[in-house]
């Protein structure tokens, strides 16, 4: 069983050539390029992902910073700095509750294809968020000046829900709005 690896080696270089079969290479790159997809494919798929990835960065960034950041503090006459109480001060299960719905609007927001021709609306949308956002805050100076009742906590619950629904139809009507325009097109 044992044999000379020198012997070995001598007795198949002087069987092969050193010569490739004629148009090898031509079938090996055509191969190739089947097995492997162009390089413009591949940058699109890459630009893609890197899009999707920014705007799941954005997101997250945007929903980790409401969630972390310090709570609001307002000045009160006497020049006092007083910190405002949000529905987590309150409760654990309040708290769950309003992270819960300020995740969902800012998961809605994040969601939103804002185009030129749906920049109006979406403007709207946000103007009456915004309405929203403040009213939310004067809830919380009230929630934190007379401390927590039922009317106030579901005021700011409904604020929470309202908002959310707010987005839900800022969603549906975009979606109607591209539908619409989808259709024109193709007619």
């Amino acid at each position: 069983m044992a044999q000379d690896l020198k012997k070995m080696f001598k007795d198949d270089q002087k069987v092969s050539s050193g010569r490739m079969p004629e148009g090898h290479q031509v079938r090996f790159l055509k191969k190739l390029n089947k097995e492997f997809p162009s390089q413009s494919i591949k940058k699109r798929f890459s630009i893609w992902n890197m899009a999707a990835s920014v705007a799941i960065l954005i997101g997250l960034s945007f929903g980790a910073y409401q969630f972390l950041k310090s709570p609001e503090e307002i000045i009160v006459p006497n020049d006092q700095v007083v910190t405002l109480k949000s529905l987590g001060d309150v409760s654990p299960d309040l708290k769950k509750v309003e992270d819960y719905y300020i995740a969902n609007i800012n998961l809605e927001l994040a969601n939103v294809k804002l185009t030129s021709e749906n920049k109006e609306l979406f403007d709207s949308y946000i103007v009456r968020l915004e309405e929203l956002n403040n009213e939310y805050k004067r809830l919380s100076v009230e929630l934190t000046e007379t401390g927590p009742n039922e009317l106030t906590v579901s005021a700011l619950i409904d604020n929470l829900k309202l908002r959310l629904n707010l987005l839900y139809r800022l969603k549906e009507q975009l979606n109607e709005l591209n539908a619409s325009e989808d259709f024109q097109k193709t007619t």
